[in-house]
């Protein structure tokens, strides 16, 4: 089973993309504690190539392909032709230097990393394709 769901990079949106992901995994009987803890996966995902990527113009779009092709695998896509961020490439910083510091952010692909099974980065036909495959 496929799905898909474009977006403009409000952050505005993100509710949009919650609700998207969870009526697909409703629909597909995931127990709820991975339901919650992979709508928050996407919506850091999703939220950071707003952010960072699109500078959060609506003007601009994500697409969030949603694969199911197996049982218990389910394959989540986002696409986007933004500024390229690889998760895969990114260096995340110690805990350690976080709280000493004092700084918000840093977290959240560390909570991506840790909740995913596997995450692929690649660049196709001019669009960057971050792929997020969970084991349920």
């Amino acid at each position: 089973m496929s799905y898909q769901y474009n977006i403009g990079c409000s952050l505005a949106n993100l509710k949009g993309i919650r609700d998207f992901v969870r009526s697909v995994l409703n629909e597909n009987l995931v127990p709820e504690m991975h339901v919650s803890a992979i709508v928050l996966a996407l919506d850091e995902m999703c939220s950071n190539l707003m952010i960072h990527a699109h500078h959060c113009d609506p003007d601009h779009y994500l697409e969030l392909r949603i694969d199911h092709p197996s049982t218990h695998e389910f394959v989540f896509e986002i696409v986007d032709d933004g500024l390229v961020f690889d998760i895969t490439q990114f260096s995340e910083p110690e805990m350690n230097s976080l709280v000493q510091e004092k700084r918000k952010g840093g977290l959240g692909i560390r909570l991506v990393k840790s909740i995913m099974d596997k995450i692929e980065y690649r660049t196709e036909a001019g669009k960057s394709i971050c792929r997020l495959t969970k084991n349920v």
